[in-house]
């Protein structure tokens, strides 16, 4: 009777087994298999084409008349030497020469010499080359080489002197007559740095 227990209950278990039989939870290969997806590659942000740059506009070139009023020695770069504003000429080197430009002040000393400064603008030549080309009458003097200019020239005919410095397309003429030709190369030699600057000081 026993044994007939057993075989039963055996037979039992089977069943319940057999029938309990369902998806193999160890088969990896269709429990976890997932959905195969395809990422497209990121598009590649094209870098914006910038509209070429206009040329920058070439700066008007400067008025050569504002450029020697400019250079032209005032009555304060003058007043160190007793001057006054005043009319007459003081005849010498290129003081009346022509020019596209031009600009002129005079002075006179106390004692009747005069005192005259002319600044030309040459826009069509070298201002270097005009000094150099200047053939003045009278001997060749030798005065302080001054900075910043191109070009510098000096002359003395009897108790005239002239001076002539040059930068860009500016001649800067200085001319003193005098008592005597000393006094006049002393006074051109104290005004040449001043001379000078305006001149350096101009594009």
């Amino acid at each position: 009777m026993r044994h007939r227990q057993v075989v039963a209950l055996a037979a039992v278990a089977l069943v319940g087994l057999t029938g309990c039989e369902g998806r193999d939870t160890d088969d990896l290969e269709t429990y976890y298999d997932d959905p195969v997806t395809t990422s497209a590659p990121a598009p590649v942000a094209e870098a914006p084409v910038s509209p070429a740059k206009a040329a920058p506009a070439r700066p008007p070139a400067p008025d050569p008349g504002l450029l020697a009023e400019r250079a032209l020695l005032s009555d304060a770069d003058v007043a160190g030497e007793g001057v006054r504003p005043g009319s007459g000429e003081a005849a010498g080197c290129l003081t009346d020469a022509g020019s596209a430009s031009s600009r002129a002040a005079t002075w006179r000393y106390p004692s009747g010499s005069v005192l005259r400064h002319r600044v030309a603008a040459y826009p069509d030549r070298s201002a270097a080359d005009v000094v150099a080309s200047a053939d003045c009458a009278g001997k060749t003097v030798t005065v302080p080489e001054q900075p910043g200019v191109a070009g510098q020239r000096a002359w003395c005919e009897g108790r005239t002197c002239t001076v002539l410095l040059a930068k860009g397309a500016l001649v800067s003429a200085l001319t003193v007559s005098a008592s005597t030709e000393s006094r006049a190369v002393e006074a051109a030699k104290r005004l040449l740095p001043a001379m000078a600057a305006k001149l350096a000081a101009q594009p």
